[in-house]
């Protein structure tokens, strides 16, 4: 079940996710959730801080985490 502070949010995925296996992000206040979007409404919550959030993003767009670009 998704975490009381995120029910009323807004979910967002990639435009380029497509149908299957992709994650959603909400903001509410100063805090960042990560779900599973196969399970929406059902799926357990991660949170993370704004400023934990950034760093994830700027190590993907730097590539440190060794993944392939499409």
């Amino acid at each position: 079940m998704t975490s009381v502070r995120f029910a009323g949010a807004t979910w967002r995925k990639s435009s380029v996710s497509g149908d299957t296996g992709c994650v959603e992000a909400a903001f509410v206040d100063e805090e960042v959730g990560v779900r599973d979007s196969k399970l929406s409404d059902d799926s357990p919550v991660l949170v993370f801080a704004r400023h934990e959030w950034a760093a994830f993003l700027r190590g993907v767009g730097n590539g440190e985490f060794g993944l392939a670009t499409a």
